[in-house]
């Protein structure tokens, strides 16, 4: 379906000087199709529309109401404006009426810009959980608007592997206005860019829309991080941008697992590793099993790289989406390797990834007792910690305390669960 659109709107355009962006059909949802075609009427004459819609009876003057307004910005003049319309949100019927526009007037450089939901939209922490971070086309809005329901850490906007080549202009638009207009629940914002060059294009929609974490692919090299960041720190100068914006590269190739520590510690943005497992198996020239002994060296290449780094390593994403004890095996293994988080292609995975990342109940017990141990060898000026006839290493400890920070950030304990333990 995909392709035959692609080849009706190149036909369209080079035949009848008409220009189009969006999707129709009967299965389309959330979306619309809006098509602007250039009449040969001599002097400024004002456009006509066509609108055809689902929701034409509740929301039909909305739409144009919307329309006219969209024209009067991009000052259009002798043209015929149809859209046929599958409920989509005034988000969606800005960004595909901004890229018919520019389709047909690549002169056309200034933006459109949706207000923005929220406008106290929050910087999120480098350390902030980020157990789960689901995957959403760039150019499928329908998957937008309920994604931040589902709970996971991370919500992520792609424009890469996902977007055709022909849409990419399309995607940037619609994934602008929705870090503008649509409320993700606290989860954090983030977008996967294309690879570089191309990538750096992407930035220019994203970073003024308050994007908290970018996701860089292919990072083969400490030097593309770097190049990401020098676009970055340009543009919130530009717009006047104080907040961190955090950085997440993936290592999809050989040649990036080689420098996966360089990439890591590439930048102070960087907060997290993750590994593309689709991408570096083809690299390297075998398939992905579910054993995964194929990408074992990688994938601890990976967390190595990032614990040494001091940032999070984050494992890739389990694409059997029906298959959900191997989900729950899949994560329990990336979770035993040192991974902290997972990708999600679908809702379902998120609660089982962040229940298999979490401490358990022996682990969170295990590590209060070493932690109270601890403070109490330090009240007292003891040099040595021991629970019982067991010594305990400073790196033991170190682990104990994560485990409590983990159960802290997962909601399983109280604050001021010191108090309360040793009371029992």
């Amino acid at each position: 379906m995909e392709s035959n659109k692609s080849l009706s709107h190149t036909v369209t355009e080079s035949q009848s000087n008409s220009f189009s962006a969006g999707k129709r059909g009967t299965s389309v949802r959330s979306d619309c199709w809006i098509q602007i075609s250039k009449n040969l009427e001599d002097g400024a004459v004002s456009p006509s529309f066509n609108i055809k819609s689902k929701v034409g009876n509740l929301y039909g003057n909305a739409i144009r109401q919307q329309l006219e307004e969209l024209a009067t910005f991009f000052d259009l003049k002798n043209v015929e404006i149809t859209i046929e319309d599958a409920g989509a949100l005034p988000f969606v019927i800005a960004a595909r009426f901004e890229a018919a526009v520019k389709r047909m007037n690549s002169e056309v450089t200034y933006e459109y810009l949706m207000p923005f939901l929220h406008e106290d939209i929050k910087p999120t922490a480098k350390n902030r959980l980020r157990r789960s971070r689901l995957y959403l086309p760039g150019n499928e809005p329908k998957f937008f608007v309920n994604a931040g329901l589902h709970g996971p850490d991370g919500i992520i906007l792609d424009l890469e592997d996902s977007v055709a080549p022909d849409e990419k202009d399309a995607a940037r638009y619609l994934v602008r206005n929705a870090l503008r207009s649509v409320d993700f629940y606290g989860c954090e914002r983030m977008v996967r860019i294309n690879q570089l060059p191309m990538g750096l294009e992407d930035l220019k929609y994203i970073i003024p829309a308050k994007v908290n974490l970018i996701l860089i692919p292919k990072v083969e090299e400490a030097s593309q991080v770097l190049e990401v960041e020098k676009e970055v720190e340009a543009i919130k100068k530009l717009h006047g941008i104080i907040d961190d914006i955090w950085f997440m590269p993936i290592i999809e190739s050989a040649r990036g697992a080689i420098n996966a520590y360089e990439i890591a510690k590439a930048s102070p943005l960087v907060c997290s590793l993750a590994i593309g497992l689709e991408d570096y198996t083809a690299d390297i020239g075998a398939e992905r099993t579910l054993e995964g002994t194929e990408s074992f060296w990688a994938r601890m290449q990976v967390v190595n790289a990032a614990k040494a780094a001091g940032v999070q390593a984050i494992d890739s994403v389990f694409s059997d989406v029906g298959d959900m004890d191997g989900l729950v095996k899949s994560t329990l293994e990336s979770k035993s390797f040192g991974f902290e988080g997972k990708g999600c292609i679908h809702p379902r995975q998120i609660q089982p990834i962040h229940t298999a990342f979490a401490p358990t109940s022996k682990e969170i017990e295990k590590a209060m007792k070493i932690v109270l141990a601890f403070e109490d060898a330090l009240a007292k000026g003891l040099a040595a910690v021991s629970i019982g006839t067991k010594m305990i290493d400073p790196p033991v400890v170190k682990r104990a305390e994560r485990v409590i920070e983990l159960a802290l950030l997962n909601g399983l304990i109280e604050k001021n669960w010191m108090v309360n333990h040793g009371n029992d």
